[in-house]
């Protein structure tokens, strides 16, 4: 498939139909209040690290959100444990003090669900990487979430990320992309997205009773979710691994 990859600054006409484009994230990820707030703000504020694909047809058929942070910033240096959402509020904290950044962090990318498994999220990835390395930077990291995690949500996030086929590749397949484009792991991030919501909000969300105590496999959920039936609410913590791509 031949693809024109632009970014949202260069053709902010598009921001609609980039933006809306059907994805296929479960719908409780989407209900993470860092998220929430400020994963529809990307597309306004850092236009120049919004990008798209075309096919031949001129339909979009992939995205790739990315944010400039300060990560060498005082009171920062490592990659945060709160992984995705602390990323997202390190970057528009710096935007709206005017701290310069010095690094890139992958948020999200999204490929048209009929297309999927296509090779394109490897190609916005590659096309995210030279973004980053047009505006001047360095380094891109990005908070993971592992693609295949949810098919063993009671294995520890450390030993599933690292994992390992006898080529010495991740074995989880989206790990697998990042590090055959030239990316490491640096860390797990345990609590990368938080999502707190009623028994019946998770009900209306996954179709699931939640009406036992204790831990609830949900499907595409990473781990499982805490269920407090007595007290009205369960809770789902999110890992990431945190990557690192040199440029």
């Amino acid at each position: 498939m031949e693809l024109k990859v632009s970014s949202l600054a260069e053709r902010p006409d598009d921001l609609e139909r980039a933006v809306g484009m059907a994805d296929s994230w479960p719908e409780f990820v989407t209900r993470d209040l860092v998220g929430d707030y400020h994963y529809g703000r990307i597309a306004r504020e850092f236009p120049a690290y919004v990008l798209f694909a075309e096919d031949e047809r001129g339909e979009a058929v992939a995205t790739g959100f990315s944010v400039p942070f300060a990560l060498d910033a005082e009171g920062r240096g490592e990659l945060p444990a709160r992984g995705w959402d602390e990323v997202l509020l390190w970057a528009f904290a710096d935007l709206r003090r005017g701290t310069r950044p010095d690094t890139v962090s992958a948020i999200a990318i999204n490929v048209r669900p009929d297309l999927q498994g296509k090779g394109l999220s490897g190609r916005m990835l590659s096309a995210m990487r030279d973004n980053a390395r047009a505006h001047g930077f360095g380094e891109v990291v990005a908070p993971v979430r592992p693609s295949a995690k949810h098919l063993e949500p009671h294995t520890p996030i450390e030993e599933y990320a690292r994992r390992v086929r006898p080529d010495g590749l991740p074995h989880d397949p989206w790990l697998r992309v990042h590090a055959r484009a030239g990316a490491t792991i640096e860390a797990v991030a345990p609590a990368s997205m938080t999502v707190v919501g009623s028994l019946e909000q998770w009900r209306r969300w996954t179709g699931l009773p939640f009406d036992t105590p204790g831990d609830i496999e949900v499907p595409g959920a990473l781990v499982p979710v805490r269920c407090e039936p007595e007290r009205g609410y369960a809770v789902y913590v999110e890992p990431n691994v945190w990557m690192r791509h040199p440029l």
